[in-house]
């Protein structure tokens, strides 16, 4: 296989290796060690990864696919590196953020003095398909709506860190983190231990202590529960996962009851009182007194006792108003209302195409730009203007002008580049990074995140749904 003598780095910002091709600090020891292994060596290395990543069962299902449903997240072990340096801004950034859009949820719902002050504008908030009705009025157990985010940042051709996007409804891929790194620290091991690499392996038992954090004031030692949609959910891998980490029941909306005024489990000794429920259902199916009647999936009478405090629930019901992907060009301002100090960590140029000016230029620079719906995720609901055709660009441009309100586009953003093992060779593959926020007593990031890479030579897209991959993160 060869090394990085023949890598290319193209016009972009790599992760491992500067712009004179030598490695960057804290990357030495792994390139020397990739550049010292014999011939074949890493290749097999890649292969032994694959194949305990299968013995593992790290699936994900893909929906609407005929080659079989349940596949390996497709890995690879050249890790992405973060310096020290780069992680006190993210972490520093991203407190900074969930704690702004916390308050901005709360605020929506009850005050709303936000939008009295005329900071983000109405109609954008009752018009959005993620603001809760239901809610209004409402305060969470200890304030707090958004106890799990996975913000997605990328790195531009200028080596500085954007935010993308939020995630604060049910952000998924934080079990690929954990299982990586158990895989990469087989892998390289030496180098693992000599580049001092901060650990993320605690991060069940803190998601544990938060939910405990959670739970109604008069209950000790409160009885935990995943709710799932069940096995049939892409992400059910990563719900019965972190339920067996945590020790905690892994339950389905049949598996619970409302009965006096509690919500309890059924098991083979009778009912048993749930204190949190850490939620991996959207809001629509969670209770179909109050949400989609026709849901099979949720628990009726769930919202009701929760409104009674009688029951935690992360994430809060309406916390989905603060990823509406409209709302998250008003979020530097979000901040600024709520802190009084500038985003740490800028977003990307965002253009909404409700307004008229902005409209009138994404419609006139489709081929540039990124155009996203709303409330779509997985990428899909998305045009990549410079890779998509003539006609496809004048379709989605008919959705634009039919609705307006559901769109933003974004310049196509130069996504930083990872080493990444093609065949025989070593190549550059475009990354973005997920950081996994938790939100309980204080507010806890989790030391790198998943990266995600595009595995097709030249794509932007990382998602694991239109065929991403991921790698291991190292903050150092």
């Amino acid at each position: 296989m060869e090394t990085f003598t023949e890598y290319d780095l193209g016009d972009f910002y790599d992760e491992l290796i500067e712009s004179d091709g030598r490695p960057r600090p804290g990357a030495r020891l792994l390139v020397d060690k990739i550049e010292s292994l014999p011939a074949g060596d890493l290749a097999i290395r890649q292969k032994a990864a694959e194949a305990m990543l299968l013995k593992m069962g790290i699936t994900f299902n893909v929906y609407g696919r005929d080659e079989g449903t349940e596949k390996i997240m497709p890995f690879d072990i050249i890790p992405r590196i973060v310096s020290n340096k780069d992680w006190e801004q993210i972490e520093g950034g991203l407190k900074q953020r969930i704690f702004a859009l916390n308050a901005f949820i709360q605020d929506i719902y009850n005050d709303k003095k936000i939008l009295k002050d005329k900071v983000v504008p109405e109609d954008l908030i009752y018009t959005s398909r993620t603001y809760r009705k239901e809610c209004e009025g409402f305060t969470p157990p200890r304030g707090i709506w958004c106890h799990v985010t996975g913000t997605d940042l990328v790195r531009d051709r200028d080596g500085r860190f954007y935010v993308l996007e939020d995630n604060l409804r049910c952000p998924s891929g934080v079990s690929y983190v954990l299982e990586n790194r158990q895989v990469l620290k087989r892998t390289f091991p030496q180098v693992f231990d000599a580049s001092r690499v901060r650990p993320v392996d605690d991060y069940p038992s803190k998601l544990l202590e938060m939910l405990g954090f959670l739970a109604p004031d008069n209950v000790h030692s409160p009885t935990i529960g995943v709710l799932t949609p069940g096995i049939y959910n892409s992400a059910y891998f990563e719900h019965s996962f972190l339920s067996q980490q945590m020790g905690v029941e892994l339950v389905e909306g049949q598996d619970l009851v409302v009965s006096d005024g509690f919500v309890h489990m059924l098991t083979t000794k009778g009912l048993k009182r749930v204190d949190v429920l850490y939620r991996r259902i959207d809001d629509d199916f969670i209770d179909p007194e109050v949400f989609r009647p026709d849901s099979m999936l949720g628990v009726k009478g769930l919202i009701r006792v929760y409104k009674e405090g009688k029951i935690a629930m992360a994430n809060a019901p309406g916390t989905g108003i603060a990823d509406d992907k409209v709302i998250y060009a008003y979020v530097p301002d979000i901040i600024k209302y709520y802190t009084g100090k500038a985003a740490i960590l800028p977003n990307v140029p965002t253009y909404i195409c409700r307004d008229d000016q902005d409209r009138a230029y994404v419609l006139a620079h489709l081929d540039q730009l990124v155009v996203k719906a709303a409330n779509e995720s997985g990428g899909y609901g998305m045009l990549v203007g410079p890779h998509a055709s003539e006609a496809e660009r004048a379709a989605f441009a008919e959705k634009i002008k039919a609705e307006p309100r559901n769109y933003m586009a974004q310049p196509t953003i130069s996504l930083s580049r990872v080493p990444t093992i093609v065949g025989d060779r070593i190549e550059g593959r475009h990354v973005d990074l997920r950081p996994y926020v938790l939100f309980g007593e204080e507010i806890y990031v989790q030391p790198g995140g998943l990266t995600r890479v595009a595995l097709t030579k030249g794509s932007l897209v990382v998602n694991s749904s239109q065929g991403g991959g991921s790698k291991d993160t190292w903050v150092l």
